[in-house]
């Protein structure tokens, strides 16, 4: 580079890309280091340090140097043709150092005796976080948030064994289900407009038929008239800790969601408490989100789960979906504690406090 002024930048980075051009590592390393004293943020020097480093078999060095001129130029709002070319570059060589790296770590865990299939379900999910291939999720309630309780998008189902009871009743259930199904006016949607409070169009579910309901019990008070026609839907929740807060819930009802449907994304209100599905109507092709793990519905097969963790649904298939839907304490909460619950909520409404109806 003795030719070459290194107080230039613009001979430098000539420089610098004729040896990348001609592969001549060390030409091209020297080039690059002499561009970042002069701006060690300089975007187009970051990416060819990278390259020097990755011809060198350097790859952990080299992502570290792509990913640093991917985040200086995200901070360029129109960048000139040959820089977008240069993060181009940075971006296609950072997603195969990251598919090396991930597939580097999953073949030494194969050899070292790590089944996707069998192995602990909570460290697959680790090893996904740290590739990429899921996202975080964490309790987001629009209304109360009870500290310290554990961020599990479907809960455990050893932590939940009464709900293998409500499983057994699915076929009697489904008989008073195909009743109430035969009176289709009996169904409004899930999302209603409430005189007292601003209305809000929620994605376009507000007064939206596509997702509706019959409620056995809605914010905390049984429908007489529906809980009547269901004794044995009653009967197998009789197990079931119902999160009982006197004016909000538990609320207890049949779910439809049309063929072709979509719930959109979105939290639940407090996270004290697990929202149950037992699927009584469920074609293939209905699907359900908690975060990052999507289940297929599957007739007579329950789950709970925690709606303040993000959640959608969508129903490709070409039958209507209809579950049974109550919701209840989380494990974690004790009876001392859902007292206080249900006293911070009496005392909101004894003060006039705007408390929401917590839904499910």
């Amino acid at each position: 580079m003795s030719d070459v002024r290194l107080d230039d930048p613009q001979a430098l980075l000539a420089q610098a890309r004729a040896a990348r051009q001609r592969a001549d590592l060390e030409a091209l390393a020297a080039a690059a280091d002499a561009l970042l004293h002069l701006n060690p943020r300089e975007p187009r020097a970051l990416v060819l340090k990278a390259d020097a480093l990755a011809g060198q078999g350097d790859h952990r060095s080299a992502m570290t140097f792509y990913g640093a001129a991917l985040a200086q130029g995200r901070a360029i709002v129109m960048p000139p043709p040959d820089l977008r070319a240069e993060l181009e570059r940075a971006a296609r060589a950072q997603a195969e150092g990251a598919r090396r790296f991930e597939q580097g770590l999953r073949d030494g865990l194969q050899a070292r005796g790590f089944d996707p299939a069998s192995s602990s379900a909570r460290f697959a999910a680790s090893l996904d976080l740290m590739t990429g291939r899921r996202r975080l999720y964490s309790q987001q309630p629009k209304f109360y948030m009870f500290p310290g309780l554990p961020q599990i998008e479907f809960q455990p189902r050893e932590t939940v064994a009464w709900l293998a009871g409500v499983e057994a009743a699915a076929l009697a259930i489904r008989a008073e289900l195909d009743a109430i199904l035969a009176e289709p006016a009996l169904f409004a949607p899930y999302v209603e407009d409430r005189a007292n409070r601003p209305k809000h169009d929620q994605a376009g579910m507000l007064d939206n038929a596509a997702w509706s309901a019959v409620f056995l019990w809605k914010d905390g008070a049984e429908v007489p008239e529906i809980a009547a026609r269901c004794p044995e839907t009653l009967r197998a929740l009789a197990e079931a800790p119902l999160c009982r807060i006197p004016g909000r819930s538990p609320s207890i009802l049949f779910s439809k969601l049309q063929a072709g449907a979509k719930i959109p994304p979105h939290h639940g209100l407090i996270n004290p408490r697990l929202i149950c599905h037992l699927p009584l109507i469920a074609p293939p092709g209905s699907h359900f989100r908690v975060g990052g793990e999507v289940r297929e519905w599957k007739e007579g097969q329950a789950w709970a789960f925690d709606d303040t963790i993000e959640h959608e649904a969508w129903n490709d298939s070409g039958r209507d979906r209809t579950i049974l839907i109550f919701d209840v304490w989380k494990p974690e909460i004790t009876t001392e504690e859902q007292d206080l619950i249900r006293a911070l909520f009496a005392t909101i409404d004894a003060t006039g406090g705007d408390a929401p109806k917590l839904g499910v």
